[in-house]
């Protein structure tokens, strides 16, 4: 069993791109992960502020793979953004519902997993991100930021 692992930002003012590679002697997989990019929030509009981001991988000669994120600060229950010492809470989702936290699979999160990856094709995933409203209408201003590890396990 392989390991690639990669760090994406989850930022409210500006996405990093990030790229990652490793590779054995009979597979390997390449990885690449856009940021999620929240943009700007404003706790009096009344909405959650949902975006995506994608996690995008090539492997050759495996009969599967597994993407995992990390917590970043916080917990899979509740992520956060810091701005100096205040909190921004978040959320990522492998699903459009906002149902499913894209974790490790503990603590009642979700990974993804493709199984008999067609060789040399970019498998594109996307992540779900999303700033609930609830409990957060005194937020501070300023820039938040977190970094989430991204795991492919193949």
């Amino acid at each position: 069993m392989m390991e690639i692992r990669a760090t994406f930002a989850v930022t409210l003012l500006m996405a990093s791109l990030l790229m990652l590679s490793s590779a054995s002697a009979t597979s390997s997989c390449t990885a690449g992960a856009t940021g999620v990019n929240f943009g700007s929030f404003s706790p009096l509009t009344g909405n959650n502020v949902d975006i995506t981001g994608t996690v995008t991988v090539n492997c050759t000669d495996v009969t599967s793979y597994t993407v995992t994120l990390s917590t970043g600060s916080g917990s899979y229950s509740q992520r956060r953004m810091a701005s100096g010492s205040y909190y921004l809470y978040y959320n990522l989702f492998r699903d459009a519902a906002y149902q499913q936290v894209w974790g490790d699979g503990s603590s009642g999160s979700f990974t993804v997993t493709l199984s008999n990856p067609v060789n040399g094709q970019n498998n594109v995933h996307t992540v779900y991100g999303c700033i609930p409203l609830s409990g957060q209408r005194a937020a501070h201003t300023g820039s938040y930021s977190d970094s989430v590890t991204v795991t492919v396990t193949y």
